[in-house]
């Protein structure tokens, strides 16, 4: 089969070579990976991203409506949007290309679009792929737009990276962005069946153990492509052995990775998770890097690991060290660019700095008791000084009247009731003199005198 026959499909044009190459060129092959050869073919047999197959949602338009608009999929690796552009290059009567922004350059971008433009002319329309768009420069993206703008091609790019960072902002703004979600361990359990069961798989050739199943699904981190990779592996090493069941030990020779004791869906997955919260805050930065460790080698998701640490950032430490937030939120979306192995020096990174940061739970505190008043009726109505003034009529009501504009005293600082009468001199917020919140606690200190009128 050549090139130009690839994504042929009956009634419909040859598709165009694909100058830049790319991951689904030449995917139809006898030796194509497992991965690829259980690419799902329609929407129906897409695992995962509910959210994107429902009624009227934009992809389904695209594909079952052959509805043109632009897309930019943004998801984690092995989440489904390389699968994605396959099933529109099956199933829209479209010319289909694909370029990879790793071998493509702006001369392959604008040979694309010019052979878009003269398709028009014969009616036909391209759908354009490219895959990791993110390592597009900005040159190269914008040799995109005039395709995009006049639609003389539906782009479909995909990204492993946050999009507002890593596309320039005219061609986000005249595409839809799709997130994908990281697929869960049911949806990656699904595809591994069907990939064992498929004639396009593995055929029944081979059945896997449960423990070898749970641990391949530990290892996969919702990312179906690398399930499906160590599985391929899993199942040469047994048929070479001259046996048809998967066992965990076969599995673990295969891929190079032995099982830890940690099960993501039962005690062991809880235990270490609140060992590990509970060591940080304890301050123990030794046991607390073992703990990770043994997250990290159980295959536990890394993003699982920062959103943890985020909580902890504000729930355990707050403004004793007001930057440990931001250290765990830039944990999190490293490990969202990078993803593991690599991640978990990220990981540690983070862990290292909250375990050493002074301690404070009074953002906790001062929060909970303020959603207690709340809860508990202590509404009240908002002092006419601090309604809204801008629309007419409001002058007469009182509103904004008596206000006095902080900005106008040297300390920044103005007596003056901000709080219902409900609520009125209650303090939520009680700092400690731990870390930075004692130099907190001190301005705070002068700024309710200063409040109360007291100076």
């Amino acid at each position: 089969m050549t090139d130009d026959a690839l994504f042929e499909v009956p009634g419909r044009p040859a598709a165009q070579a694909r100058p830049g190459g790319g991951s689904l060129a030449d995917a139809d092959h006898i030796a194509a990976p497992l991965a690829v050869r259980m690419r799902p073919r329609t929407l129906d047999e897409l695992v995962g991203q509910k959210q994107l197959l429902a009624q009227g949602a934009p992809l389904r338009r695209l594909i079952e409506g052959d509805q043109p608009m632009s897309l930019l999929l943004w998801g984690p690796p092995g989440s489904g949007k390389t699968t994605i552009a396959a099933i529109v290059s099956r199933q829209t009567n479209r010319e289909f290309v694909e370029l990879s922004a790793v071998t493509a350059g702006v001369k392959d971008v604008r040979a694309v679009i010019d052979g878009a433009r003269k398709a028009l002319t014969r009616n036909v329309e391209t759908v354009l792929f490219v895959d990791e768009v993110h390592r597009f420069s900005k040159a190269q993206q914008d040799a995109l737009l005039p395709g995009v703008e006049n639609r003389w091609v539906t782009l479909v790019a995909a990204t492993t990276e946050n999009p507002f960072f890593s596309v320039i902002s005219p061609l986000l703004s005249r595409s839809l962005l799709l997130r994908l979600e990281v697929l869960t361990d049911d949806d990656v359990r699904d595809v591994v069946h069907r990939a064992l069961e498929d004639e396009r798989g593995l055929g029944n050739q081979v059945r896997l153990d449960q423990d070898a199943e749970d641990h391949l699904i530990r290892m996969s981190g919702g990312d179906a492509r690398r399930a499906l990779t160590y599985l391929e592996a899993g199942a040469g090493a047994t048929l070479s052995n001259g046996s048809t069941t998967v066992d965990l030990k076969t599995l673990e020779t295969a891929v190079d990775q032995a099982a830890v004791r940690y099960d993501r869906d039962g005690d062991q997955h809880y235990d270490v998770a609140s060992a590990f919260i509970k060591t940080i805050r304890g301050s123990d930065v030794d046991a607390a890097l073992h703990y990770l460790a043994r997250m990290v080698e159980a295959g536990e998701d890394p993003r699982f690991i920062a959103r943890r640490l985020v909580i902890l950032a504000s729930e355990d430490i707050g403004m004793a060290d007001p930057t440990a937030l931001g250290v765990a939120v830039a944990a999190h979306q490293a490990c969202q660019f990078v993803g593991f192995p690599e991640a978990a020096i990220n990981l540690a990174h983070a862990v290292i700095h909250l375990s050493l940061a002074p301690k404070s739970n009074a953002v906790v505190k001062a929060i909970g008791a303020a959603l207690t008043d709340v809860r508990a009726g202590k509404i009240g109505a908002i002092p006419a000084h601090l309604r809204d003034a801008h629309y007419g009529g409001a002058k007469k009501l009182g509103h904004g009247a008596d206000y006095a504009y902080s900005q106008a005293d040297p300390r920044g600082v103005v007596a003056q009731q901000y709080a219902p009468d409900s609520v009125a001199g209650q303090r939520y917020y009680e700092p400690t003199q731990r870390g930075a919140e004692k130099a907190f606690a001190e301005r705070l200190d002068r700024i309710r005198r200063i409040l109360a009128g007291e100076e």
